[in-house]
């Protein structure tokens, strides 16, 4: 199979991984100003939120950032780059902190979602994607431009990303058969993005729902061989494919 999916802490699981490993890392943390924006009522994506904490995910705090960048630094190889999906708020502390660990930290991508979502000062339509290298990697694409146009996905995964925005951004940064790593995968649509376009891929969540629709949706694209004629074993909560 060419994805391997797994249940863990977003931290300890690249922690397990071999150093200089992966080719690419595109993520989306659920930041810690997710709960200030759902209690002033202006997103929707935490609807089903209990206090600090809901049903789908746990918000990352922003003072573990340096803990996940140096990790995600460390499992990088060489030339090699990393997206981080945010808003405003936490690109201002995301920044320094990729810096700081040794990243080059090049600008910051717009994801325009063409329609306004809720709010109350300049509803926002946008996110940002913040593009992180390591050492020196030519993009594919150099004409591309630095705003990525997709509607937003409706009715799915809470913060659930178009596949459109991740393949542009695979695209770009690697070569067929180079390995995509998502530490916070949702839904799985990195994935997806990452096998439709002859990539290998490396996830992590830890949420059921996560892992039961990110793996139902990734086997429909790279079904598990069956050469012994049994049943698909299931790993540990580790290591779940």
């Amino acid at each position: 199979m060419r994805f391997q999916l797994s249940q863990s802490d977003a931290v300890t699981w690249l922690e397990a991984m071999p150093s200089e490993s992966v080719d690419l890392v595109v993520t989306d943390p659920p930041y810690e100003s997710l709960e200030k924006h759902r209690a002033m009522g202006t997103t929707t994506r935490l609807k089903v939120s209990k206090g600090s904490s809901n049903e789908w995910f746990r918000i990352f705090p922003n003072d573990r950032f340096e803990d996940l960048f140096r990790q995600v630094y460390r499992v990088l190889r060489r030339d090699r780059h990393f997206y981080l999906f945010c808003d405003a708020e936490t690109a201002f502390v995301a920044k320094p902190i990729g810096e700081r660990v040794g990243f080059k930290f090049w600008k910051p991508l717009v994801w325009d979602k063409k329609q306004i979502g809720m709010g109350y000062h300049y509803r926002s339509r946008y996110e940002f994607i913040l593009f992180f290298e390591k050492g020196k990697r030519r993009l594919h694409d150099l004409g591309m431009a630095d705003i990525i146009e997709a509607a937003r996905v409706r009715n799915g995964y809470p913060t659930e990303k178009p596949v459109r925005v991740s393949e542009d951004l695979i695209g770009q940064s690697t070569e067929p058969g180079e390995t995509v790593a998502d530490p916070f995968m949702g839904s799985g649509s990195v994935g997806v993005a990452a096998l439709g376009l002859g990539r290998v891929f490396l996830g992590n969540d830890v949420s059921d729902a996560s892992l039961s629709l990110a793996r139902e949706r990734l086997a429909e694209i790279d079904p598990p061989c069956n050469l012994a004629g049994d049943s698909l074993a299931v790993g540990s909560s580790a290591d779940l494919w």
